[in-house]
C-alpha cells in the first residue's frame, strides 16, 4: 500500500494565512524562502546517535527547513551550512557524500497536505552527483526528484528499498543537459494530479505522467556540493483552500481526541542536578517499602565514540528525591550516552528483595537494592581478540535476565559485547554457556515449545535453553539487530520473531527460522507490540526508522503486513506503549517535547500533547508507578525528573486494562517491547484474557 503521512497541525498556524498572499492570475504562495532570515552556521550537527531515543533541540527546525536524511558519518554531521554567495544567503550542502545508493542529504519543508502545486527552486551545482529538488515528499524514502546529475537533468522516483541498502529509485526521464558550476540553474516542476511538468531555465524538459505520489512537502536534495538560493511554492486558490480546510478539520479531530483522554497531572519532581543522566535510568523496588525506586547510572565511556562504555557511577533514589545510596563520585558533564551499559533491578535469588546487578571494572557485581551493599561478584569473561588481537576483558554491553533453568523465575543472567559474543550464567555468576553470533544490541526470551524453559531470541539467531543453535541467518542478514522480541500475535499458540534488523528494515520470522515478511523500509528500530487498535485482531507493531531516514514510523498488523506509515518528525523514539485511560486500546509516545512530540494511537493521529510547563524533555519511560494498573509517564534530564499520572480517576470497581510487558528487569535502549492483553478490577487481581486476539 502507498505510504501516508500524518498531520500534527503545528503547522496549521500558518494555513490561515495562505489565502492572503496571491502571487497573481489566482495562484497562492503556500511557501517561499530566500534564506536571508537565517543566521550563518551549521544547520547539520553531530548529535545523530543522541536522538535515536533522546530529544535534542537539534531536531526542531531551522526556519522552514527540517534535516530529513543523515547516516553517521563526518559527511553528514558537516553536511548543511548558512553562508553567502554572491552577496546573497544560501543553504549550501558541502559534502560528495558516500551513502547515495540508499539515502541522500535532505531537508524538506512545506505540508504533507499540499498536492497540486508549482515550485521554482534556484540551485548552483558544484559537482556532477544528483543535485536539486524533492517534491511531492512524502517521507525520505517516498518522493519525487528533479535535478541535474552527471550532464542530465533527471525525473526520479524513490519508493523505499528493493534490498539490502539499495533505494527502489526509477528514472521516469533523462535528457542531455549541460550546466555549469558557476551558474545557478533555476528548476520549476508543475505538478497537478498525475501530471508532472518539468523546466530548466525556462527551458521545457519534458512531461511525465505518474500517480505514485498525490501530494507532500518539497525538499532540497544534493549528493554533492551544492547551493540553494531561493525556493517559491505556489498553488491555485482552490488548491490553498482544500489544504486550509483540511488542515482545520484534522485540528478539530485532534482536539476531540484529546478531549476524550484524561489529561496530564504532575505528581513527582526530583531533582538530580550533578548526578544526573541521559536514558539510563532503571525502576524497582529497591527498600522493600512496596514503592518503585529509581537508579540513576552514570556511565563511563571508554570510546572511541559510544563503544567501551560501562557503569560509571550509581545513585538510588526514592520518589521523594531522597539518596538512598550512591556508588562513585558523580560528575555532572557525565549524562551522555548512545547506547546501553550493563545494569538492572533485580530480585536475582528469589528471596523477595531486588538486588542490583551491574557491570563495571571487568567485573559484574550483585549489590543489595537497599544499601548497596556487596553480595556476590566475579570476574566477567575474556572477550576473543580479532585477527592479530589479544582477548581482552568484557565490559558488560548489556544484562538481561530468562529462565533456562526452569525454575519458574528469571534467574539466568545473559552479558554480552557490543556485536559478537554472549556469555549465560546461573544466579551464582557461574557461566553455563556461551555463543557468538552477530548479537544485536538487546536479546528477548520465551518458552516457546512448553518445556518450562525460555528460548533465547538474540540478534537474527534462536537458542535453546542450554546452548544448542537452532537456527541462524546471520549468513542472509546483514547489518544487525537494533529490536528483537517472540511474540504469539493472535494469541493461538502461533509465535513469530519480530526483528527490527536496522537498514535490514523490518522482518517478521517464524520459529523455524523462514522469513515470513522482509520489508525493506530503511534502518528500522525500537519497536514495539501492543493492542493499538481494538478494530483489528491481534496485535499491531509499531517501528521507527533512523540513520538514513530518521523518524519514519510504520505500522504493522498481527500477521506482519505493513497498514500505515509517517513521518511526524526527525528524530528518533523508544515508541514505548502507553497504557493512558485503561480500556484496552494503547497509544504510543513520540517524544515529551511540547510542540514536535506528543502521544499517538495505532491509527497515526495525535491524541495528546504534553503541556508546556516547563518540563524536562530529553528522555521519557512509561510504568505503573501509583498502583491503578494505569500507566504514569517520566519525564527527565540530567538536571530533574518529572511524573505525570492521569487528572481522572477510576473508581475500584471499574474493569481496567493490565497488560502484561517485559519485565522492568530486562531495561535497555534497544528493548523491543511488547504489552500482552490482560484485565483487572477493583482488588488489582490480574485477569488473563484473550478477547482482544
Amino acid at each position: 500500500m502507498k505510504p501516508r503521512d500524518t498531520y500534527l497541525g503545528w503547522a496549521a498556524v500558518v494555513i490561515a494565512c495562505l489565502l492572503c498572499r496571491c502571487a497573481g492570475s489566482g495562484e497562492v504562495v503556500l511557501l517561499e524562502d530566500d534564506f536571508s532570515l537565517l543566521k550563518s552556521g551549521y544547520i547539520s550537527s553531530d548529535k545523530g546517535a543522541h536522538t535515536e531515543y533522546h530529544f535534542d533541540p537539534s531536531a526542531y527546525p531551522v526556519g522552514n527547513w527540517n534535516i530529513a536524511a543523515f547516516y553517521h558519518d563526518e559527511q553528514s554531521y558537516t553536511a548543511w551550512k548558512v553562508l553567502t554567495d554572491g552577496g546573497k544567503k544560501v543553504i549550501a550542502q558541502r559534502n560528495r557524500f558516500q551513502k547515495s545508493a540508499f539515502t541522500h542529504p535532505m531537508l524538506v519543508a512545506g505540508d504533507s497536505l499540499w498536492r497540486d502545486y508549482q515550485v521554482a527552486l534556484l540551485v548552483r551545482p558544484l559537482d556532477s552527483l544528483q543535485t536539486g529538488l524533492a517534491f511531492r515528499y512524502v517521507n525520505s524514502n517516498c518522493y519525487y526528484f528533479f535535478g541535474v546529475e552527471r550532464g542530465q537533468a533527471v525525473l526520479k522516483r524513490n519508493r523505499y528499498h528493493r534490498a539490502f541498502r539499495e533505494a527502489d529509485e526509477q528514472t521516469l526521464l533523462a535528457k542531455p543537459f549541460h550546466y555549469s558550476d558557476t551558474a545557478y540553474l533555476k528548476l520549476e516542476v508543475m505538478a497537478q494530479g498525475n501530471q508532472i511538468g518539468l523546466k530548466i531555465n525556462g527551458t521545457p524538459i519534458g512531461e511525465v505522467q505518474d500517480s505514485a505520489f498525490v501530494g507532500g512537502k518539497v525538499g532540497l536534495l544534493a549528493d554533492g556540493p551544492a547551493f540553494f538560493r531561493n525556493i517559491r511554492v505556489t498553488s491555485s486558490r482552490k488548491e490553498a483552500e482544500r489544504v486550509r480546510d483540511r488542515a482545520q478539520a484534522l485540528i478539530r479531530e485532534q482536539r476531540e481526541l484529546a478531549a476524550r483522554n484524561p489529561k496530564m497531572e504532575v505528581v513527582k519532581k526530583i531533582n538530580t542536578f550533578g548526578f544526573g543522566t541521559g536514558r539510563n535510568l532503571r525502576f524497582g523496588d529497591l527498600d522493600g517499602d512496596g514503592v518503585i525506586d529509581i537508579l540513576i547510572c552514570q556511565p563511563l565511556h571508554h570510546g572511541p565514540k559510544d563503544r567501551n562504555s560501562e557503569v560509571g557511577v550509581l545513585t538510588a533514589v526514592d520518589l521523594e528525591g531522597n539518596v538512598l545510596w550512591q556508588k562513585g563520585e558523580p560528575d555532572p558533564w557525565k549524562y551522555h550516552l548512545t547506547n546501553d551499559v550493563g545494569v538492572q533491578i533485580h530480585d536475582l535469588d528469589g528471596d523477595g528483595k531486588n538486588e542490583v546487578v551491574y557491570c563495571k571494572d571487568g567485573h559484574i557485581y550483585v549489590v543489595e537494592g537497599k544499601t548497596g551493599k556487596l553480595l556476590r561478584s566475579r570476574a566477567l569473561p575474556q572477550v576473543p581478540g580479532g585477527p592479530g588481537k589479544p582477548p581482552k576483558r568484557l565490559l558488560g554491553d548489556a544484562v538481561f535476565f530468562a529462565d533456562f533453568s526452569g525454575k519458574g523465575r528469571n534467574s539466568d543472567v545473559v552479558v554480552k559485547d557490543r556485536y559478537n559474543h554472549f556469555w549465560v550464567m546461573d544466579e551464582h555468576l557461574n557461566i553455563l554457556w556461551s555463543a557468538s553470533c552477530k548479537t544485536g544490541h538487546y536479546p528477548y526470551a520465551r518458552d516457546i515449545d512448553g518445556d518450562g524453559r525460555d528460548e533465547l531470541a538474540i540478534g537474527y539467531s534462536m537458542y535453546t535453553h542450554d546452548g544448542r543453535l537452532l537456527w541462524s541467518l546471520d549468513e542472509e542478514l546483514g547489518d544487525h539487530s537494533d529490536g528483537v522480541a517472540l511474540v504469539d500475535y493472535s494469541g493461538n499458540g502461533q509465535w513469530m520473531m519480530m526483528n527490527a534488523a536496522s537498514d535490514e528494515g523490518m522482518l517478521f520470522i517464524g520459529t523455524d527460522g523462514k522469513i515470513k515478511h522482509h520489508h525493506y523500509l530503511g534502518h528500522v528500530q525500537n519497536p514495539s507490540v501492543a493492542n493499538y487498535r481494538d478494530d483489528m485482531p491481534g496485535l499491531e507493531t509499531v517501528s521507527i526508522n533512523f540513520w538514513g531516514n530518521q523518524g519514519i514510523i510504520h505500522f504493522f498488523d498481527a500477521s506482519g503486513e505493513l497498514y500505515h506509515s509517517m513521518e511526524p518528525a526527525h528524530h528518533g523514539s523508544m515508541c514505548l506503549p502507553l497504557n493512558w485511560t485503561g480500556t484496552g486500546e494503547e497509544y504510543f509516545i513520540l517524544s515529551a517535547n511540547p510542540e514536535i512530540g506528543g502521544v499517538f494511537n495505532g491509527y497515526g493521529q495525535k491524541v495528546m500533547d504534553f503541556p508546556d510547563d516547563g518540563h524536562p524533555d530529553m528522555c521519557y519511560a512509561v510504568l505503573d508507578i501509583l498502583g491503578d494498573v494505569r500507566d504514569e509517564i517520566v519525564v527527565w534530564d540530567q538536571y530533574e525528573i518529572w511524573i505525570y499520572t492521569q487528572d481522572r480517576h477510576f473508581g475500584a470497581e471499574k474493569r481496567l486494562y493490565k497488560p502484561e510487558r517485559n519485565g522492568l528487569y530486562n531495561y535497555s535502549n534497544y528493548q523491543a517491547t511488547v504489552s500482552l492483553p490482560g484485565w483487572t478490577i477493583g482488588d488489582n487481581n490480574t485477569e488473563k484474557t484473550t478477547d482482544l486476539y
